[in-house]
């Protein structure tokens, strides 16, 4: 804890104590999301807080008999400090920010509570200006999507997901136990165990066609969720390391995927490393590409997609001649 975040909080805990004379300890502490320790540390700094002129009548008053004995605490001295501290710029645009974010991926009952702290903060932080100068820009599922994917999450009920595989250009149909919505990069994402895969998994909110609520409840997953919070090229950090060469028609991808590196030819083509977590994502990708992308490394990485372009082909011969 640096000493400016416990000034902060000191700013914020007499108005507080003012209004709450009394209030148990336990209470102040969960209230401030510190401990009883911390909270009584915070105590003895304030003791000897106070106006200019370092007498005894300057200084705040606690009953320390009171916090030690009875656990409960009674302030005093202190009416010059009758409000709590207000939002700096910074601070209001953040949580506007966040709020307007997790505004685009809440259900109907949610975005209206949303709504309503956004007036309140809006109003607390003043005239700032900061507040209506920025927006936010989510792609996010349609509403009725939406509704009933936090419906599952609410409920801890499977859902039945009709999702858009991009980079198969097909469409699926699974069941999936929802365990967290989030905003990545400006995307919305339905995070899911997947009974189809038997894995952990995905899902772009606006990828997903349609969803229904089923009646099961969701089963418990021995899984760590990845932390998020630098990015999905962090996250990717311990996938293995995919080198192909594309042609320019294929030059796309380097733009579309997260990369570990990108060497540009005079012709055109690109040198580019990726992280891979799926194979089978990586077959579509060079299904798909067809013959403007090859495998450089690892060997053997490219196999597979060889493998199911020639038994497509085989496919073609037997029905078509």
């Amino acid at each position: 804890m640096t000493s400016q975040a416990q000034v902060r909080r000191l700013l914020s805990l007499v108005p507080y104590l003012r209004e709450h004379d009394g209030a148990a300890m336990s209470d102040v502490a969960a209230a401030f999301g510190i401990s009883t320790k911390t909270l009584r540390e915070d105590l003895n700094v304030l003791w000897m807080c106070g106006m200019p002129g370092l007498s005894p009548g300057d200084l705040i008053e606690i009953d320390m008999d009171a916090v030690d004995g009875e656990g409960v605490i009674h302030l005093s001295n202190a009416d010059y400090l009758t409000r709590p501290l207000r939002l700096a710029a910074d601070e209001a645009l953040a949580l506007v920010l966040a709020l307007r974010t997790l505004k685009e991926v809440a259900g109907p009952g949610e975005r209206n509570a949303i709504d309503r702290a956004l007036v309140k903060l809006e109003a607390a932080a003043g005239d700032t200006g900061a507040t209506g100068q920025a927006s936010v820009s989510v792609t996010a599922a349609r509403e009725e999507v939406q509704a009933r994917v936090n419906e599952g999450l609410l409920r801890r009920k499977r859902l039945d997901l009709t999702y858009d595989v991009a980079s198969r250009a097909e469409t699926t149909r699974r069941m999936v136990d929802p365990l967290r919505v989030f905003v990545l990069e400006g995307y919305g994402y339905l995070e899911a165990w997947c009974h189809s895969a038997t894995a952990l998994r995905t899902f772009r909110l606006d990828r997903i066609a349609a969803v229904e609520v089923s009646d099961i409840d969701v089963e418990h997953h021995d899984v760590v969720l990845k932390d998020l919070s630098t990015g999905w090229f962090d996250a990717l950090k311990d996938a293995p390391v995919v080198t192909l060469q594309l042609e320019p028609e294929a030059a796309w991808v380097a733009e579309y995927y997260p990369t570990d590196a990108v060497q540009a030819d005079a012709d055109g083509s690109l040198l580019v490393s990726l992280r891979v977590t799926d194979p089978a994502w990586l077959r579509g990708l060079l299904l798909r590409l067809g013959g403007r992308a090859r495998v450089v490394a690892p060997s053997g990485a490219g196999d597979s997609a060889a493998e199911a372009a020639q038994e497509a082909l085989h496919q073609y011969h037997a029905l078509f001649g």
